[in-house]
């Protein structure tokens, strides 16, 4: 079900006037559950059967942890993890499997081609993960804790699994920041305007300059990019950067204000990514739920940079490539994780132990450009299977002397244009005087950008991170 069509906005409106009613006020956990099993079973009602599987095992598991002898706990912790690991491994890396070490026209390679993918398991997998490690850990046994009663826990952790605003494409929750919040809630308590300015941003990104970058970026595609210019191509990788960042920063902007209006707190997503002037400092504005559940999941069990230079830098490149692979069945997802990872190491060899002066403004922006173009054209390993990325630079250098034919070009600029202004806003929103303005004027702005959306929106799809 996707956040754009008109089967969701009913059901969040019928939820939103069943939450709130006040005879119902002891059951909204429960509501919540049932509007998110709907939204989940929408398309694919037979996968129902495997979210509740999954969020079974995390709730029998998680509940033994915390409530068997301690010399079992880590018998269920592990027994817990692994059944995750092998969940997630099994239905989204089977195709994977098949083609790299099977012949797909034979059993078992043809069957295991026919695996289905269910739509967001990487996420609530590593939601149960978080969950089991973090009782098990007993680090955040101040917030963090599970009912003695297993009715009760059986009701928590089912809605942290399940609540449909991150469902599908996150924000990855962690168990210690979402359970605290599992409470009654009040129409009185909501933030409108924290709403209001988080659909429409999310909706604006999302329809208006993703769907419609698309027509265009659909062009990279094999055999169409190898009769295009080397401008065009060029361009489409420019603007599918451009793309996959309003896409999936509008789809987290919308979780954001839905779950805000029913009480809760969901955690930011992107922090303008594309001005980052590191590519430490670009893991910490981009999909931040992600870096930080594999820097306190991975990184940090690993070793992290406590184990000396060398293993440091195994430690990033081993997290990078096991983030990266999380995002697709696909050896070019692992490349390009595998390329953030070399990145982020050799940033660490140059700068580890240099106490720089503040760079100057034209450093600053040499560093910034660096990082973008590097990340735009990764993104290409998102788009094409690795053979076809290196068909695709070949074309690069080779159609330099093709015309143009069509004016992909330029609309691509006019539709990148509102994330470029949202990061330069970002960038000069500490002159008192652009502060100042936005402030007075923020609500042109959305008048202008809901405008947009309802005049101007591109051919409805899917987000891009609904495939991970």
């Amino acid at each position: 079900m996707l956040f754009n069509s008109f089967a969701f906005i009913i059901l969040v409106l019928v939820t939103f006037l069943i939450y709130y009613l006040p005879f119902l006020s002891k059951f909204q956990i429960q509501i919540l559950i049932i509007s998110s099993l709907i939204f989940y079973a929408y398309g694919q009602p037979y996968l129902l059967v495997l979210l509740l599987l999954s969020a079974a095992i995390n709730i029998v598991t998680s509940y033994l942890v915390v409530n068997q002898d301690r010399k079992y706990r880590r018998v269920y912790a592990t027994l817990g993890v692994c059944i995750n690991v092998l969940i997630l491994v099994f239905f989204k890396y089977s195709p994977l499997f098949a083609k790299t070490f099977f012949n797909t026209a034979t059993d078992p390679g043809r069957y295991l081609l026919l695996i289905p993918l269910p739509i967001g398991i990487s996420f609530y997998t590593f939601e149960g993960i978080s969950l089991l490690i973090d009782v098990y850990s007993n680090k955040h046994h101040d917030v963090l804790t599970i009912d003695k009663s297993f009715k009760k826990h059986i009701y928590k952790t089912l809605f942290f699994i399940s609540f449909f605003p991150h469902l599908i494409a996150g924000p990855i929750l962690k168990a210690y920041e979402f359970y605290p919040q599992i409470g009654p809630k009040k129409l009185t308590d909501i933030d409108w305007a924290y709403v209001f300015k988080k659909l429409i941003t999310g909706y604006f990104l999302k329809m208006t300059v993703a769907d419609n970058l698309s027509n265009f970026t659909f062009w990279m595609e094999y055999p169409y990019f190898k009769t295009l210019s080397s401008v065009e191509l060029i361009a489409m990788v420019f603007g599918y950067s451009f793309q996959i960042f309003a896409d999936f920063a509008g789809y987290s902007l919308i979780a954001l204000g839905i779950a805000k209006m029913f009480g809760y707190d969901l955690m930011e997503n992107f922090n303008f990514p594309y001005i980052s002037a590191s590519f430490s400092d670009f893991w910490r504005r981009w999909h931040i739920s992600l870096s930080t559940f594999l820097k306190e999941y991975l990184y940090i069990p690993l070793g992290g940079n406590r184990s000396g230079k060398v293993r440091t830098y195994i430690n990033l490149i081993i997290t990078m490539t096991l983030g990266g692979l999380w995002h697709g069945a696909a050896w070019s997802y692992a490349v390009w994780g595998l390329f953030h990872g070399g990145a982020l190491a050799v940033e660490r060899f140059f700068t580890r132990g240099r106490n720089d002066t503040e760079p100057g403004i034209w450093q600053s922006f040499l560093k910034r450009v660096v990082v973008f173009l590097f990340v735009t054209f990764a993104w290409i390993l998102f788009k094409l299977p690795f053979a076809h990325v290196i068909e695709y630079f070949s074309s690069i250098f080779a159609n330099y002397k093709v015309s143009i034919t069509f004016n992909n070009p330029f609309l691509i600029i006019i539709y990148s244009l509102p994330v470029i202004l949202y990061h330069l806003y970002y960038l000069g929103k500490s002159n008192t005087a652009i502060a100042g303005f936005f402030t007075k004027y923020q609500f042109v702005v959305y008048g202008l950008m809901l405008f947009m959306i309802i005049v101007n929106s591109g051919p409805s799809g899917s987000f891009i991170y609904f495939q991970f």
